[in-house]
């Protein structure tokens, strides 16, 4: 017999707790000890915590992220530019809309600019490297972050001159999916807003007149085909830079810690060994750990019933950490046998962009490596206050 909701168990802990911040784990095996899901008052959600319960959530025919009519709210007057993104958003909307324009990402994605960027994002990290400080930096801002927005807007076709503004704007818009998100994060986040669809309109219009060799120029194609309206255009490739930029830069931010102190280092970055170790990066330290979803239809899952327009958490950090699938998973193991994890989700709004975010890793990484074997961490990395994010705040390093 179905369990409903209200008989969960009710777990406390402020999202913004500084020490919850910093290691969430503990938490998280706490959750799963109580069962599939539990009840997160702080949040007044149900979240699915072990590995088994978010997959079924995720991959469910019965939700999906679009509110539904009888949840939704009046638009607020002073995020109109904000709310026009989400409005046709890839990442807020289900079929038919949601696979029409993922269809065309999808196809884009698989032109050649996967294939060509690869060689450029080898050379954005020399060039990086080659500007590292002599004494004691911030490996976030020198390194993961302006790697991660120039790769994004280079694989999209625009000037990588461009790439320190759109990280800015990426980063103000991101900080609205934040716990602790406040009237000045909404204002900075609606300016963005505006000068980012102003900065996209003005790149597809060009592209329109002179079509280049690039992904947003496919894009622009399927404009002029009819498969996506202007609307549509200007979110998705907005959302994809602001995804490419923001989950990356916390991936390899996230990394770093972890290989600097790994005893056999040489060996993880070898090329027959690279691919997993970003998959055990990204599952030890997955950069996003809570995604939310909304019931439509009554239904039932890990013997919990879930009523129709409920919203309900996916909590990614703990089913990555699921000692069910992986018993030692608080260990970081880069030759452990692969299995998939969650840290880019599943079902219908999986990462489109992992693959790009998995190559960059590939890549970054290893180079980083080789060029400065004598990276060291002047002091402990703090994890920023940025949840449902997790990505440090500085990686103040030397290299020796």
């Amino acid at each position: 017999m179905a369990v409903p909701v209200r008989t969960l168990p009710v777990v406390e802990q402020d999202p913004t707790d500084p020490a919850f911040i910093q290691d969430p784990y503990g938490f998280y095996a706490r959750l799963r000890a109580q069962g599939d899901f539990v009840y997160w008052s702080d949040y007044d959600l149900p979240v699915a915590t072990t590995h088994t319960a978010v997959s079924q959530v995720l991959k469910h025919p019965a939700m999906g992220r679009a509110v539904p009519k009888m949840l939704a709210r009046q638009p607020e007057p002073a995020l109109a530019a904000f709310n026009a993104l989400e409005e046709h958003s890839l990442l807020e909307l289900e079929p038919p809309d949601h696979t029409r324009i993922r269809q065309d990402v999808v196809n884009a994605f698989a032109g050649p600019q996967i294939a060509l960027i690869a060689p450029r994002i080898s050379q954005f990290a020399d060039r990086l490297i080659d500007d590292f400080p002599a004494g004691p930096f911030d490996l976030i801002e020198a390194y993961s972050k302006p790697l991660a927005a120039l790769t994004i807007t280079a694989f999209l076709g625009i000037d990588p001159s461009h790439a320190g503004q759109l990280q800015t704007w990426s980063g103000s818009m991101v900080a609205m999916y934040q716990a602790r998100r406040d009237a000045d994060i909404e204002a900075e986040a609606e300016a963005a807003s505006r000068d980012f669809t102003a900065f996209i309109t003005k790149a597809i219009e060009e592209r329109r007149e002179s079509p280049r060799q690039d992904f947003l120029s496919n894009l622009v194609a399927c404009e002029a085909a009819g498969t996506l309206s202007r609307a549509e255009l200007v979110s998705t490739a907005i959302l994809l830079l602001n995804a490419g930029h923001e989950a990356t830069s916390h991936a390899a931010g996230n990394a770093i810690p972890l290989l600097a102190g790994f005893e056999d280092r040489t060996a993880a970055l070898e090329p027959n060994a690279i691919a997993g170790t970003v998959e055990e990066c990204l599952r030890f330290r997955p950069p996003l750990h809570l995604f939310k979803r909304y019931v439509y239809k009554a239904t039932t899952v890990s013997d919990v019933h879930l009523e129709a327009n409920m919203e309900i958490g996916c909590l990614l950090g703990s089913a990555c950490h699921d000692d069910a699938v992986w018993p030692d998973g608080r260990v970081f193991d880069p030759f452990r046998p692969r299995i998939r994890h969650l840290a880019f989700g599943s079902g219908l709004h999986s990462c489109v962009g992992a693959a790009l975010a998995r190559l960059e890793l590939q890549i970054a990484l290893p180079v980083l490596f080789a060029r400065c074997p004598g990276l060291m961490l002047e002091e402990d990395p703090i994890v920023a206050n940025r949840y449902h994010f997790h990505g440090y705040d500085r990686l103040l390093t030397s290299v020796r």
